[in-house]
């Protein structure tokens, strides 16, 4: 009994526990919710599955929230007016809360101005164009990726290869067209160039596609972005192989829109890819992905699982959180006042529901299948995108892009710096390339079966070893020689590839030139030259419109002037040696050397003695045929021995320093130029010269020369003769010229003129080429590399040390032995050697004044007369060894 009154208590709280249960779901409220989608499309159908089974999960594994989604499908039909249509529908027939979709950014667009006015949020899980955000709509949220975020990552590869020029070749859409403006700017910041955009139609028929291909197939660069429809990317790629676009050499990059769709296009398709890169959106694996990806195998094994399925289960989950934290108050709209005649969008009235929405949804945040689910400012954020590269009939990962790293191959890499030192493996893997290359393409090359160079030469009149043009009278074909001709072949036979060109002379029907080298520049920036090689200077205003590369000559500005012998030849030309204080130094010390002499000699040396008029003489004599190492007087004393060997000595020093500066200034040009610098010029008001069609004019009109006083000249010729005729007789004082024409001037005219002053620095000779134009630096390097070999050396000789074997180069070769101005000797030369027989005669005279001293007695010292007797030779013998010694009395009178 008992145990029947427990079972009864039991099957009562348990019929009791399910009627609660009932009545709490009995309370749930329904909240409507719209899609529009294209119905019947594969993507379509599978969001709508992915839609699907995301309600159940969610609500499966939250049986307590008091909201449930009610779905309602409205059909765009695959048209811009469908989808606004079917939104229109589903607002005004079911008043849903919120939409999700559409699928295209085109239909997006529309639906955003209408979700807007109807203050009901919009959530697009395909949608990904950029312009879509400028609507700057607060009802409009993305749960998928905006395309322009992924162009960091295209730029970072290209960037990696070094490629230079880009084509993006994209649909003619809303889709297409919302991502060049980022990526335009992108790659501006990398100084990456896009000479041409391929754009096709949606409709674009195969042959249309052709004709596209066809043009970028002639075009030189070989780099393209693809950016559509994968069903469009699939025939333009079968095309693009069919014509030869896929051999090597060629890049193709593809953006998420057609990488995410590789799963989903065919096997032919995937065939003509191969080498293809590609920019894929990454899903970050995780274990609630893996068993929903092994659920959809089970359930639907002919349908592959895409990255727009899955932000659609991740869009209606976050739409479902927001609904049920906003809660199921005011679910009504606003509906306009029948009686009035209003449209139809204004009919459909406003959501009282919307603004509450609006804020919980911005606030939703959980981790999705698809990664981290949130919206920033109404869209998700990536953090980084996939590269892959398509091989065979599937594709390969070879790295990663992330905002903090940038390209690595492993997410676990450490980061790495692009430097020099780097090269692209250090941060992909290894790459299949189009037609299987075993090296990186270029991304530019001279098309085989396009036009050839056409490249600007200027038409000189002067100066023509730089330069030259000329007519074959038979054939009359277009002849180019020069020095920047040559070393231009010799350029393009060290480029890694080949390079057709034609040389086109600068010139009108009557043979003389078209215009200044500024006009000539100017035609490659117009586009009628592709190039410019002759004698173009490389200046800061031709570089804001063209680009150089790098210098090919040494050059600057150099200032020319005559030459003339400062040196005045006359009849007292051979006192000039020597300064008037040397002359009179010399003077002096020959008569404090004779007198010296002879103080020391004349008691004991009969030469010196005898009549005061014959002693004064002597003393005349012996000083003055010192000069010429000649005196016929002996010398018997000592210290008159040192004093003379001594002197002996400084007259050998003087004579031959005389010599040989008189022979100097005799025979020797002492050249200087009649100008010293542009300043002297300036202050004078002086007329000078420059190279007509040069910028050189430009160059002295803002240093402050006036117009009047500049005169232009063509050739050598016509320069030297203006020279020569000087201002007095209309001509010029000086000539202003670039380095290489100033070493051909001179080189010819090397006797009458010199350089004094290069007043402007320029960087010399250069290629012109159009901005951005990828033979830049492939000439540049081709530039430095012939510069560094011995042909250079072989065109400098052919050009130019011809001439200089005559006169020396003023600027590499400067002449070894340049006439100097001579100096005057004065007495700072010879001052020492003064000094020293100074010092000897002090010392010899202050002995022989010892000696006098010490004999004190007038008969030990010698008599007058006595010394005027020519017979004391036996005694002379005795006093050369003692000068102080007295003389015996037998030899006193």
């Amino acid at each position: 009994m008992k145990s029947k009154r427990l079972l009864f208590f039991v099957l009562f709280f348990l019929s009791l526990l399910v009627g609660l249960i009932r009545a709490q779901n009995n309370r749930r409220t329904e909240v409507h919710v719209g899609i529009v989608a294209d119905v019947g499309t594969s993507y379509s159908d599978g969001a709508m599955l992915c839609v699907n089974l995301s309600l159940a999960d969610f609500y499966s594994s939250r049986p307590h929230f008091q909201t449930r989604l009610v779905v309602n499908i409205g059909d765009s039909r695959e048209d811009v007016v469908g989808a606004a249509a079917a939104t229109i529908e589903l607002i005004k027939n079911n008043q849903v809360k919120a939409i999700l979709g559409p699928w295209s950014s085109m239909q997006a667009h529309f639906l955003i101005e209408i979700s807007q006015k109807a203050q009901v949020p919009l959530i697009t899980y395909a949608a990904t164009s950029p312009s879509l955000t400028s609507l700057r709509s607060p009802y409009f949220f993305r749960a998928t990726y905006e395309d322009s975020f992924q162009v960091d990552a295209i730029k970072a590869i290209i960037k990696l290869f070094g490629w230079r020029e880009v084509v993006p070749v994209y649909i003619d859409n809303t889709f297409g067209e919302g991502i060049m403006p980022r990526l335009t700017d992108a790659l501006q910041e990398i100084n990456v160039r896009i000479p041409y955009r391929s754009v096709i139609a949606i409709n674009a028929t195969d042959h249309e596609i052709s004709l596209e291909l066809l043009k970028m197939m002639t075009m030189p660069t070989r780099v393209f972005v693809v950016h559509m429809y994968s069903s469009l990317a699939s025939r333009v790629f079968i095309k693009a192989k069919e014509i030869g676009l896929m051999k090597p050499g060629y890049v193709w990059i593809l953006t998420n829109g057609v990488a995410d769709e590789l799963p989903y296009m065919n096997e032919m398709s995937i065939e003509a890819m191969e080498g293809v890169l590609g920019v894929k959106t990454y899903i970050q694996k995780s274990k609630h992905l893996d068993k929903f990806r092994a659920r959809w195998r089970t359930k639907f094994p002919r349908m592959e699982l895409s990255v727009f399925g899955l932000w659609a289960y991740d869009a209606i989950t976050a739409l479902a959180i927001a609904i049920e934290e906003a809660g199921t108050d005011n679910l009504t709209f606003s509906i306009a006042d029948p009686r009035r005649n209003v449209s139809e969008l204004e009919a459909l009235g406003v959501s009282q529901y919307g603004p509450k929405l609006l804020k919980t949804l911005s606030q939703v945040k959980f981790k999705g299948l698809a990664g981290y689910f949130r919206f920033v400012k109404g869209q998700l954020q990536p953090s980084m995108f996939e590269i892959i590269n398509v091989v065979g009939t599937g594709e390969k990962s070879i790295g990663f892009w992330t905002e903090e790293n940038g390209l690595v191959k492993k997410l676990d890499q450490q980061p790495l710096s692009m430097s020099a030192l780097s090269s692209w493996k250090d941060h992909l893997k290894q790459i299949v390339w189009p037609g299987e290359p075993d090296y990186v393409p270029r991304g530019w090359e001279i098309p085989t079966n396009g036009k050839k160079l056409r490249i600007g030469v200027p038409k000189r009149a002067g100066f023509t070893d730089l330069v030259k043009v000329m007519r074959d009278p038979i054939t009359n074909s277009t002849l180019v020689t020069g020095f920047c001709i040559d070393f231009f072949e010799a350029v393009i036979r060290a480029m890694p590839y080949d390079v057709s060109y034609e040389f086109i002379p600068f010139e009108k029907r009557n043979g003389k030139a078209a215009g200044d080298y500024n006009d000539l520049v100017h035609q490659v920036y117009l586009g009628r030259y592709d190039a410019v090689v002759g004698d173009t200077t490389i200046l800061a205003n031709r570089s804001s419109y063209v680009d150089f590369t790098f210098p090919f000559t040494k050059s600057g500005v150099g200032l020319i002037a005559p030459i003339k012998d400062q040196v005045k030849r006359d009849s007292v030309t051979f006192l000039k040696p020597l300064s008037l204080y040397l002359w009179l130094t010399s003077f002096v010390f020959f008569f404090v050397v004779g007198i010296t002499v002879w103080a020391l000699e004349h008691r004991v040396n009969p030469d010196f003695r005898g009549p005061a008029n014959y002693q004064v003489s002597t003393i005349l004599w012996f000083a003055f045929s010192t000069m010429v190492f000649a005196p016929r007087e002996r010398v018997f004393s000592f210290g008159a021995r040192i004093l003379v060997i001594t002197w002996y000595f400084v007259v050998l020093v003087l004579t031959q320093s005389y010599t040989a500066s008189l022979a100097s200034l005799l025979t020797s040009q002492q050249l200087h130029p009649t100008i010293t610098s542009m300043s002297s010029l300036l202050e004078r008001g002086e007329r000078v010269g420059y190279q007509r069609t040069s910028f050189i004019f430009g160059k002295l009109k803002e240093t402050g020369f006036s117009p009047s006083t500049l005169v232009p000249f063509d050739t050598p010729e016509e320069c030297d003769e203006l020279l020569r005729n000087g201002t007095e007789n209309g001509g010029i004082s000086a000539a202003f010229m670039e380095t290489p024409y100033l070493r051909l001037f001179l080189g010819q005219y090397c006797n009458n003129y010199k350089m004094v002053e290069e007043p402007f620095n320029i960087d010399g000779f250069g290629f012109v080429f159009p901005i951005g134009s990828p033979l830049v630096a492939d000439l540049s390097r081709a530039i430095l590399k012939v510069a560094e070999s011995p042909k250079a050396m072989e065109l400098e000789r052919a050009w130019f040390k011809k001439k200089e074997e005559r006169c020396p180069d003023p600027v590499t070769n400067p002449d070894p032995n340049p006439s100097l101005t001579s100096r005057q000797l004065g007495v700072d030369s010879f001052w020492l050697l003064f000094l020293i027989v100074f010092v000897v005669c002090i010392l010899t005279l202050g002995k022989l004044t010892l000696c006098f001293l010490w004999n004190t007695e007038g008969d030990r010292f010698w008599n007058w007369r006595e010394f005027q007797q020519p017979d004391n030779r036996s005694y002379i013998n005795e006093v050369e060894m003692s000068p102080c010694r007295a003389v015996p009395e037998n030899l006193r009178p």
